[in-house]
């Protein structure tokens, strides 16, 4: 990563943008709305170019806070991408030329009895053919799709959704989806969807939004490492003779991210809660803590071994994974200070970000 990227296209938007953006080197492919707000749009645009390949709208009229965008990522798999909207809204398009293989909405397939404030929040998860999805039922907590065609292959009882995603872990030697519900962190088996344990948190009212992400530990067992504001960063440890119980290793309540997902470099983890947080991996203790302007309540972050690229409030900082507590440089993104809540896409020397009117692709020159 370079210190100076340039602007090779931007484009306008309509709305200002929660769920993060897909590419890859041909296309680039989010979530929008259209000028009345009726409609969610599903865009794809060319990525050397950043015109129009296709747009597929869909009917989605309500009042969520924070707007009615979509808050998913879409999710590229193969010729297809799943694009998920706030209202449910669930499709399988094609990326060459739009057409929609299948869709679904949640709330006519699997109806929920509690009222989603903020949307359908979690991206779909592809494991093995089966797409995971969190529709939060009563009878379909946890949903596992069939890729191909969409039909269920399997429905797990439980609880409304969270506002973060699923992931796939292999936890205690047992290969299983992860993931907060409305109130709990639990493992799902992937071939039945039997909920394999629960974790109750110590403190309630987490929004669960930060992805959990798993490290293997000096011992050589995965670690589930998680993330939330009232609660901490918790480090969770699965035996193999009792894969179903997880033990809490290590605690911070220093960095309480309510939205940020940390990311792990070598030894140590990075996260952004008002300052830029540096922990060590294996024991979470703080290495140190930045403050600077960019800095705000969310930023996402890109690593290499080397660096670390922050997307703060407009502007793009870039820092060494040495160990020490300094910016090596600094790129304005935008003229406005904004927090960029949708996730920016990395594919090579590209970086695609998203502001409050306008997407813009940034390219950084080679090392």
């Amino acid at each position: 990563m370079s210190e100076v990227p340039t602007v090779l296209w931007e484009v306008p938007l309509t709305h200002a943008g929660l769920g993060g953006i897909a590419a890859d080197d041909r296309y680039v492919i989010f979530g929008d709305r259209d000028n009345d707000d009726f409609h969610d749009v599903f865009r794809c645009l060319n990525a050397d170019t950043g015109d129009t390949v296709w747009e597929v709208e869909r009917l989605a009229v309500a009042a969520l806070d924070y707007g009615n965008s979509p808050r998913a990522t879409p999710l590229l798999s193969g010729e297809n991408v799943f694009c998920q909207g706030a209202h449910g809204h669930l499709l399988c398009i094609r990326i060459a030329d739009g057409h929609v293989v299948w869709e679904m909405n949640f709330r006519d397939e699997f109806p929920l009895q509690d009222e989603l404030p903020w949307g359908y929040c979690g991206s779909p998860l592809l494991v093995d053919g089966k797409l995971i999805v969190a529709p939060g039922a009563p009878d379909a907590s946890v949903v596992a799709l069939d890729a191909e065609n969409g039909e269920v292959v399997w429905k797990s009882p439980g609880l409304p959704p969270s506002h973060g995603s699923l992931m796939e872990a292999t936890l205690g030697g047992v290969r299983q989806i992860v993931g907060h519900d409305k109130t709990t962190l639990g493992g799902w088996d992937l071939e039945t969807g039997q909920r394999l344990w629960t974790v109750e948190p110590e403190a309630d009212g987490d929004f669960n939004v930060p992805t959990p992400l798993v490290l293997s530990s000096a011992a050589g067992n995965a670690v589930l490492l998680v993330a939330t504001e009232n609660n901490g960063v918790r480090a969770f440890q699965f035996d193999k003779a009792e894969p179903a119980k997880a033990t809490v290793a290590a605690v911070s309540r220093k960095l309480r991210t309510d939205m940020s997902t940390p990311i792990v470099v070598g030894d140590r983890l990075y996260c952004v809660k008002d300052f830029l947080f540096c922990l060590n991996a294996s024991d979470l203790t703080e290495s140190w803590r930045l403050r600077d302007r960019a800095i705000g309540d969310y930023a996402a972050i890109f690593a290499t071994k080397e660096r670390l690229l922050v997307v703060g409030k407009g502007e793009l900082l870039l820092l060494g994974t040495d160990g020490r507590k300094r910016i090596l440089s600094r790129q304005r993104v935008f003229a406005e200070n904004q927090i960029l809540y949708s996730h920016p896409a990395m594919v090579g020397q590209r970086l695609y970000v998203r502001g409050e009117h306008r997407l813009r692709c940034l390219v950084f020159p080679e090392s």
